[in-house]
């Protein structure tokens, strides 16, 4: 396919999102099968102009004067990915597959309009009902903590210390220039791609089959590493989903102890089973899903982490189809879920030990709110300083998180250059 078919390819799936008001993926899944002449190359770069649209949709649409499917993507292709009104008319003129050219108010819109007088939402490319939950949180610096929601990821992946050791993965991924990560000690990076290029599939690499490494965006790693869990202690992972922290855990744990991993979703949990094998964790089990976890845990956990069930604000940048379909009554209902996911896995921690609350939400309405008033209500916990382990762990030399009070930290793409985490830690009385 050339540009032109692609372009158009675009314009069709972004119109099917719009019209259907479903992910992209299933979108793009449901494209790719019904125009199987397409190649890898070609799929790749169709993916990439929708999201790069979606990431982008409020910016582009109020340049170009209109959300069609048409416009996200001629604006995607000139504002982000540098092509030029004559060099799509060019690429159009020759493919039967391209769109119609552009004609001359879009090529008004593509050369001429900015976002001077756009509002402060539409800048940063957010919904404008989200826009009171970012001001509020990042203050002055709320539309640039948006705008960087709205770039492209990295590939990142931690380096599993069972099984290898960062030197060893970073040469056998070398030819895709996988470097450190700035903050996590285990963390390599793969920078993100323009325009029509793709991340690689380390997936099928050798090391990613025997367990050498995983993919996990270096905010994950970071709130991993804050947990702390030290050998032979007894952890629950009570909202373990795919197991990413359990994993995690599990290697600064050097497998000893036991980390029960429990889900109320079996289908979230799933993948943990095949995770665990590749990765040698010899020290998890992992509890029948869709139950409660088993009482005989209550009041025995050293630390009970619950990684929220949230909006998922902070990883709009991967998901960014997922930010026009959330609204404002959605962060209620996860609100009363993450109240209610706090108290029951509150019982299980011990006298002493721990209760971390982490989620992947840039809201203090999901994060903050949630912890204080979990606390008003249990005075038999009281919070400790998240920043002080922080700079325990990681100094002052790297990226800083946001904290209004060093008691709580939340990771940004503009402050640590990884996704949107929160994490908080409280203590159970003696």
């Amino acid at each position: 396919m050339k540009l032109g078919g692609r372009i158009q390819a675009a314009i069709e799936v972004l119109d099917d999102i719009a019209a259907r008001r479903r992910p992209a993926q299933d979108a793009l899944r449901d494209w790719g099968l019904s125009h199987r002449f397409a190649g890898s190359k070609d799929r790749a770069a169709i993916n990439n102009l929708v999201f790069d649209a979606l990431r982008h949709r409020a910016s582009i649409a109020w340049r170009m004067n209109s959300d069609t499917g048409r416009a996200l993507a001629l604006g995607t292709a000139v504002f982000q990915w540098r092509e030029t009104t004559d060099s799509l008319n060019a690429a159009f003129a020759d493919d039967r597959h391209a769109p119609d050219a552009v004609d001359e108010n879009e090529i008004k819109a593509l050369t001429t309009s900015t976002l001077k007088e756009a509002p402060e939402w539409v800048q940063g490319d957010v919904p404008e009902w989200s826009a009171p939950h970012f001001q509020s949180n990042f203050e002055d610096e709320w539309v640039a903590e948006c705008a960087a929601l709205a770039e492209r990821p990295p590939l990142d992946l931690r380096v599993n210390t069972l099984k290898s050791n960062s030197a060893k993965v970073e040469k056998a991924l070398q030819r895709y220039k996988a470097s450190p990560c700035t903050i996590a000690e285990n963390g390599l990076r793969i920078a993100a791609r323009s325009g029509a290029e793709r991340l690689p599939n380390v997936q099928v690499e050798a090391g990613y089959q025997k367990g050498w490494f995983e993919i996990q965006d270096e905010g994950s790693q970071i709130a991993s590493r804050l947990i702390y869990a030290r050998a032979g202690e007894q952890v629950l992972d009570y909202c373990a989903g795919g197991g990413g922290k359990t994993l995690a855990m599990a290697a600064d744990m050097e497998n000893r102890g036991q980390i029960h991993a429990y889900d109320s979703d079996r289908n979230r949990l799933a993948p943990i089973h095949d995770r665990l094998k590749r990765a040698g964790v010899r020290n998890a089990q992992v509890l029948h899903p869709g139950e409660d976890a088993p009482e005989g845990l209550a009041g025995h956990m050293d630390r009970v982490v619950i990684d929220a069930p949230c909006s998922g604000s902070g990883v709009w940048r991967r998901r960014p189809d997922a930010k026009w379909r959330m609204s404002e009554d959605a962060i209620a209902v996860r609100t009363t879920e993450q109240d209610q996911v706090l108290a029951k896995g509150s019982r299980f921690v011990r006298p002493g030990g721990f209760l971390v609350y982490i989620t992947c939400s840039m809201f203090a309405s999901e994060n903050e709110d949630r912890v204080y008033g979990f606390l008003q209500e249990n005075t038999d916990f009281e919070m400790v300083s998240a920043g002080e382990v922080w700079q325990d762990v990681y100094g002052f030399d790297k990226p800083q998180p946001w904290s209004s009070d060093l008691m709580s930290i939340t990771l940004t793409p503009a402050s640590t250059g990884t996704d949107g985490f929160y994490f908080a830690v409280m203590e159970r009385a003696d």
